[in-house]
Formats: C-alpha cells, structure tokens, sequence
C-alpha cells in the first residue's frame, strides 16, 4: 500500500497540478515506480496506491505502465490501482492522514485476504527487497515491524529514532529528538546486524516510514483500539507499543533518501549523474526500476558538447552545453543554450508548428536558442522563450512568482508546469 499523500506543500509547484507519487523522477520516471517496482521485484503484486490530491495523471500512469504486467498470471493475477478519498456512508471526510486513510479502504483490503500488510512512502528513493523484510516480521512473531536505517549525529536529529531491547523489539519512540534527548535514543545496532566499527559510527536507528502489519493487528488498531487515530508514525504505531503489541525493528542498511522537499528532490536527482558519487543507479539489473512503456524516438543530440548528463527518451538537443543535468522525456533544447546543474522535466507531448503558432506569440514547448539555466528545475510542458538568463543571479534563497511561471526555494528556481517565460527573461 504505498502512500500517496495529500497537496505536499513541501514539493510545491512540483506538486501543483499532479500527486506527489507521479511527479518525474531521473528523466524517464516517477516517484511512483520505485516502490511499485520495489514490489514488483520482491514478487508482490497486489499494490493500492492511496491519494487524495490531483490523481488524474497518477492513476493513468499506474494503469498503462503496470496492470498489464503484474495481471498476466492465472495462478496468482495482481493489480496496481489508486485509491482516492471518496465518500461512503461511513465517512464523509477527506484522508485526515496514511492511518485514516487504510482505516477508510480496510472493507476493500480485506478482499484480498492477505495475511500482511506492507505500508510503503511515495516519495522515497532507495532500492529494497521486502521479502527479508516481511520475514523477520514473521519469524519474530510481530504485530508490526518498522523498517529503520542506521544514522550518524549529524543526521539523527532530523528524523524519528527509536530504541530497541535486545531483541530488536522497539521500546522507545523520538521524534527528531536534540541535545540530551538525542544522547538518550542511542542504541547497540550490531543487533540488527552492522559490524561493531559502523554501529559506532551509527549508534541511531531512524524510521523510514515502511511498516508491515499483520491483518489482525490492522483491523483491531484501526477499528477497535484506536478509530481517531490519523497517522501511522506519530500515533498508531506508539500507541500500539504501549498497548502491548509486538513491534519489530528492520535494519536496511542500504541508501535511502527522503525526497519529499524541492532541495532533497533536486540533489537525489542529479546525484545521479555522476557514477563515482552516486548511491543510487537506475541501472542496476539485478532490481531494475520500471515506468510506462512510451515507445519514443531515441534522443538526438547534434553538435552538442555534454558532461555528466542523464538524458531521457525523445530528446533534441542541438549545438547546446550540457553539465550535470537530468534531461526528461521529450525535451527540446534549441542552439546555443547551456544547462547547468539542472533538471529539466520535459514535456508530455510533441507539439507541431501549427498547433505552437495558434497560441499567442508562440514560444515553443522547450528551451529557445541562446538561453541559460543554471540550479534549476524546469517542470514539464514549460515554453522557455529565447536569450533567457535562469541563473538566480541575485542568489534569492525563496520567492513566489508564480504569476511569471516560477518559484524559488532553498535557492533553487522552479519553472512552474505549462508556464510561459517570455524571450530575454531575467531571472
């Protein structure tokens, strides 16, 4: 059950006009594709997507890239699907949070007579397979075991920690705990497995956000104990352990990244670029990352000088500079412009002169010749005139223009999806 959020005014203008899970991720993805492919290489495919906010493209993602392929077994046929709030005879509301929002569809998990539950984040990034994961939860006896990965000091105070006897049973829960507080949350981690030197080093564990339930612990917390309860982390899932229920530490000790933030969802995406820092690669075989089949022309690149760029499918690039960039499916970068540190997203569709000369002083969907883009995200659809400057040249850390077509947070310009940069835009 992967979570797909409310509005995510932390990814805003990312999220203005899609959900969190179906904002584009390194070139030819979506947020979404990793914990369905996640699933989809730990052999579990039956997936729910749950959102409540604009999951029109989500939810026609989801269906072309996936039914299709996770439905083509007569033994054991699966579905990804997204549930959006709606109301029922019971409820009335909104998703007031990931809790109530399982409590809402509980009468439709319950279809699937599955024996677990696995509560997934949409706005991850990190390779996993769950079968060690829902294992240990088995073979521990647990009503729920949080997955948590190892932190060091300088990280630990950003995130929720939790204790552990020597068992790896969860005895204590803190929320972004600090000074004496923090002291107070360290644990022995070479229980969960790491070596004696990095527990050293990593003497927290914080919660990723992944949780597995067993059915009836489910039902009873969301129903019976707790039926106010609105989110996982912060109530059920304590509130359980001080009822006397069984919750489990997971060690995953591999890289994970929260990007639910313009910041953390810029620098994991052209993380990716260089493979000599890079934690994460989108080529690894042996747990490939899925997405839509397009069927797009290969990208043609003339006269173009690029460094350390990832370049999705359809792309035209012509005599342009090109530096540590994420190029998206279908963009178009016209002569002479340089892109610098940024991501351009691409567009949905290819546009034809006609239909580009009935709109009012038709700026192509892409970039026009001559224009500079430096510590940029330039979102899909986004007609970037010519000779245009998108350097931040003021160095402004946050501001809202988005009635100009951008945004700018922790220094870092957004071109707002579908927006209009005139030629010779400073910005």
């Amino acid at each position: 059950i992967p979570r797909g959020g409310g509005a995510a005014p932390r990814l805003y203008p990312l999220t203005k006009k899609r959900a969190k899970p179906a904002v584009p991720l390194g070139a030819n993805y979506r947020l979404i594709d990793i914990p369905v492919s996640n699933c989809i290489n730990s052999d579990i495919n039956k997936m729910y997507c749950l959102t409540q906010f604009n999951s029109a493209s989500l939810n026609r993602h989801l269906s072309q890239a996936y039914n299709s392929n996770v439905s083509n077994t007569n033994s054991n046929p699966g579905f990804v699907e997204v549930l959006a709030a709606e109301q029922s005879p019971k409820n009335k509301d909104w998703f007031q949070g990931t809790a109530d929002a399982v409590r809402q569809y509980l009468w439709l998990f319950k279809e699937t007579k599955c024996n677990e539950y696995l509560i997934l984040s949409g706005d991850h990034l990190y390779r996993m397979d769950y079968k060690p994961f829902i294992m240990k939860h088995r073979e521990s006896g647990a009503d729920i075991t949080v997955s948590a990965v190892p932190m060091d000091d300088s990280r630990a105070t950003d995130f929720g920690l939790m204790k552990i006897d020597k068992d790896g049973r969860i005895i204590e829960f803190a929320e972004k705990p600090k000074g004496a507080a923090l002291k107070a949350m360290q644990v022995d981690t070479t229980i969960l497995g790491l070596d004696a030197q990095r527990a050293k080093e990593m003497p927290y564990i914080a919660s990723m956000g992944i949780y597995v339930f067993s059915r009836d612990a489910m039902e009873k917390l969301l129903t019976t104990h707790f039926p106010d309860a609105n989110d996982f982390g912060g109530e059920v899932i304590p509130a359980a352990k001080d009822f006397g229920m069984h919750v489990q530490a997971f060690l995953f000790d591999g890289y994970w990244e929260d990007i639910g933030t313009i910041e953390a969802f810029y620098n994991a995406n052209l993380m990716c670029n260089d493979p000599k820092k890079s934690r994460f690669a989108f080529y690894d075989h042996s747990g490939p990352i899925y997405t839509m089949s397009r069927f797009l022309p290969p990208s043609k690149l003339m006269d173009s000088m690029v460094t350390l760029c990832t370049i999705g499918d359809g792309c035209f690039i012509s005599k342009s500079t090109l530096t540590n960039s994420m190029i998206g499916l279908r963009s178009n970068i016209q002569d002479g412009c340089v892109i610098e540190d940024s991501m351009i997203m691409g567009a949905d569709y290819y546009e034809t002169y006609t239909e580009c000369e009935a709109l009012p002083g038709c700026i192509p969907i892409g970039i026009g010749a001559g224009t500079h883009i430096r510590r940029a995200i330039v979102d899909k659809n986004a007609r970037i005139g010519m000779d245009c400057q998108i350097i931040n040249k003021d160095n402004v850390q946050e501001a809202n223009h988005e009635d100009k077509g951008y945004v700018i947070k922790d220094g870092i310009i957004v071109i707002v999806k579908d927006s209009i940069i005139p030629n010779g835009t400073i910005i």
